[in-house]
């Protein structure tokens, strides 16, 4: 008799054992799962805020050269903070984190390598520009219609496109 209840107390443990290593396991695997969804919703709010920076201008209708500028700015800062060399041509794909700034086709963002006395020279230029066209008849400045681009590989803008209006 005295056997029979030192094997019921050592199956009764073993039963709770089972019955607390079930439990962590379980406990692990839903916080587990719960942090990473945390760690995704920080990172898609993280993307959301970056692309705001560009689609806010989208549908704008006042956008001008000024702003235009400032766009171009962020991504040469991006591109400068990945060390992306310029990329002259239109061949930028979402794949990377690259941005291209293009007006009117032309890609005026920068990116490793450039000096920002010379990158804020060609934005300057830019600027005059678009000023220089200002005469007594039309005393405004040139208005642009701003698209973008996100990847679908990074959900990220790649390519923000201004044309003249």
């Amino acid at each position: 008799m005295e056997n029979a209840s030192k094997a019921l107390l050592m199956a009764a443990g073993v039963l709770m054992g089972m019955m607390i290593l079930s439990l962590a396991v379980y406990l692990f695997t839903n916080f587990g799962g719960t942090s990473s969804q945390i760690h995704e919703n920080i990172e898609t709010n993280q993307i959301n805020q970056f692309n705001s920076q560009f689609t806010s201008y989208v549908g704008k209708e006042n956008v001008t050269i000024h702003d235009i500028v400032s766009m171009a700015n962020l991504a040469t800062q991006n591109n400068q903070s990945y060390e992306f060399a310029k990329r002259s041509t239109g061949e930028v794909t979402g794949n990377d984190l690259y941005i291209q700034v293009l007006l009117d086709g032309t890609p005026i963002e920068y990116g490793a390598g450039w000096t920002s006395d010379r990158i804020k020279e060609n934005y300057n230029d830019l600027i005059s520009d678009d000023i220089s066209l200002i005469t007594e008849a039309n005393d405004t400045l040139k208005t642009y219609d701003v698209q973008v681009e996100i990847s679908d590989v990074t959900r990220r803008v790649f390519r923000v496109i201004c044309t003249e209006k």
